[in-house]
């Protein structure tokens, strides 16, 4: 990339402001970018929106003194350090992450880094040194998985007090998932769950799950959420309502897309917690020196057409718990 001038890719469209134009501005041009496991955080999603706003109230508006680049893998994570490469080379000041592999390899280039949401344990993926003092150029928000993954089994319980065995979808070949279903796991045996463990690592290894529970059904599924499982989804929503499967999933989108219920941290929060550690780095702080935050807000959503469609009755007692209903 030439000095004279910088793109700002944004859903796949480029903008260039010129050295001239830039000049005629007294304040800087602060470089943010975003790199998801998935689809790009694009300027027209509600995350990036909740972050940009956020920037905004602040003073960092999107084409006066900040420029955004939005990336995604698109599910192909052997894509990522590439992406990681071009972000090095084109001098972001920022980057934030969704996802374990993304700032995992952000870390390795020495980016600085604010992770939005779905790392899973920083410190015992390595990414940080601990929350409170993270070192190195990670910080970000992550949530306790044990603590949730106890309120999500409470809740599928909740609507079917009879589950006795669960059956946790995740990525094997990602770290921070392999944790997270770990301490998921662990949560379901303390409370007398069985675990079905089916560990995928491509496309093709989800009809493997399916067969896995067609010979040894189980009660109930719970998903743990990552760029695989995502893209997948419909694939485990269908599955699910042909074995009239109660499922519960990590973020409310899975809901909104026809999922059953979720229950996870509330990503508006995450997203301005996330805009807010950005200002501080643009302002000079290193995030090394910003401690690594958990959520406070989390939600709660059920989809009533899918528990529908699965000849679920919902109890009067779980619809109270909802922060959202989809009827």
């Amino acid at each position: 990339m030439r000095r004279r001038e910088f793109i700002t890719l944004v859903g796949g469209a480029m903008a260039t402001w010129p050295v001239s134009a830039r000049a005629q501005n007294a304040e800087r041009t602060y470089r943010l970018a975003s790199l998801s496991g998935n689809a790009p955080l694009s300027v027209n999603t509600s995350n990036a929106t909740t972050l940009l706003n956020a920037m905004a109230q602040d003073g960092y508006v999107l084409g006066k003194n900040l420029a955004y680049d939005a990336r995604g893998a698109n599910g192909e994570s052997t894509k990522i350090p590439q992406l990681i490469d071009d972000f090095k080379a084109s001098g972001i000041d920022v980057l934030v992450t969704t996802g374990y592999p993304p700032a995992h390899f952000a870390k390795m280039a020495g980016i600085p880094t604010v992770i939005a949401f779905g790392s899973g344990d920083p410190v015992a993926t390595g990414l940080i040194n601990s929350l409170a003092q993270p070192g190195g150029t990670v910080t970000g928000i992550s949530d306790d998985a044990a603590l949730l993954s106890t309120k999500r089994l409470s809740l599928l319980r909740t609507l079917s007090p009879n589950i006795r065995k669960v059956a946790m979808l995740w990525n094997k070949d990602d770290l921070g998932m392999s944790l997270r279903y770990e301490a998921s796991a662990k949560a379901a045996q303390a409370l007398g769950v069985i675990v079905q463990a089916l560990g995928v690592q491509e496309p093709d290894d989800f009809n493997d799950a399916f067969t896995a529970m067609d010979h040894d059904p189980p009660d109930a599924i719970l998903m743990v959420s990552d760029s695989l499982t995502t893209l997948n989804r419909k694939r485990v929503f269908a599955y699910a309502a042909a074995k009239h499967l109660p499922a519960i999933y990590e973020y409310d989108f899975l809901v909104r897309d026809g999922g059953l219920m979720s229950y996870g941290p509330d990503l508006n929060e995450s997203f301005e917690r996330a805009a807010a550690m950005v200002i501080r780095i643009f302002k000079g702080a290193k995030p090394s020196e910003i401690p690594f935050e958990q959520p406070t807000r989390y939600r709660f959503m059920i989809n009533l057409k899918t528990a529908k469609a699965l000849g679920l009755d919902v109890p009067p007692s779980l619809l109270a718990l909802a922060d959202e209903v989809i009827e």
